[in-house]
């Protein structure tokens, strides 16, 4: 796998992605990120060798280049899942490119359906823990030259970019909760007794992305971020007829505020 990851890496150099400080990946309604970095070069994944096409609505396809909150970044507009019918290697494989390029941090979003009653529409919760549903991407012959073959995942998510993302949505005047996503594969949404289940078990949102990309980069020991904007309501009560366009248009009525957020996180690296 490492010569694969070496060879995309070297063709992304050659054209300008050169060591970004950071790794963005935008969920479904939330690429308008990308409007606010400068001095883009946009590549779409069609022409990356051995990346995936984003096949799904509201995801572009597109890996962009530039500068955003005084940081180089690299920025997936749309992300890889398992229900699109990709392997694990090829969900992650865009995160160990990355990597490869030299980032120091990731930062991840997505949009997600909140089970916590306390939650409301348009919220924005920074991942704290998660729980997996979905196949572990490190199943399989691990490269030790990546990362090792058992890798702790007591802390998945760095409390330092945690404390100062507080601090930023603070300052700014955001009002931010914190919880645990639970990531299945989809591309179903969940029936009332799954909502329940998950609530059960501990989750506060629950969504279909994220999880596998956050593993990938513990494996490399790649500080990680995440924020998830809940977009619809799996709590009894409040639960109403979800499609994929309601959830574009929730995510993009918060994604400013998240962007704000993000910016300053990634500034302050």
């Amino acid at each position: 796998m490492l010569e694969k990851i070496v060879k995309t890496a070297d063709f992304l150099r050659s054209r300008g992605f050169s060591n970004p400080d950071a790794g963005i990946v935008l969920g479904t309604g939330l690429g308008g990120l990308t409007t606010e970095i400068e001095n883009q070069v946009e590549i779409a994944y069609r022409d990356i060798p051995d990346f995936p096409l984003s096949t799904v609505q509201g995801h572009a396809g597109k890996l962009i280049f530039g500068d955003f909150g005084g940081k180089k970044v690299v920025a997936m507009k749309g992300r890889f899942h398992y229900y699109e019918g990709y392997g694990s290697d090829q969900v992650t494989f865009p995160i160990r490119v990355m990597k490869e390029l030299g980032i120091r941090a990731l930062f991840l979003s997505n949009a997600a359906g909140g089970v916590n009653p306390s939650f409301r529409i348009g919220d924005i919760m920074i991942i704290n823990d998660h729980i997996c549903l979905v196949d572990n991407p490190l199943i399989g012959p691990n490269d030790d030259r990546i990362g090792p073959r058992f890798p702790d995942m007591s802390v998945p998510y760095d409390p330092s970019l945690i404390e100062k993302a507080e601090k930023a949505a603070a300052d700014l005047g955001i009002p931010v909760t914190k919880g645990v996503y639970l990531s299945t594969t989809g591309p179903t949404f969940e029936t009332p007794a799954e909502y329940r289940f998950f609530r059960i078990i501990g989750a506060d949102a629950v969504g279909m992305s994220t999880v596998p990309e956050v593993i990938t980069a513990r494996h490399m020991n790649v500080p990680v971020f995440a924020v998830s904007i809940i977009t619809d309501l799996g709590v009894t009560g409040k639960i109403e007829f979800t499609t994929h366009e309601s959830v574009q248009l929730a995510a993009e009525h918060s994604e400013e505020k998240m962007t704000r957020i993000m910016k300053e996180l990634i500034a302050a690296l």
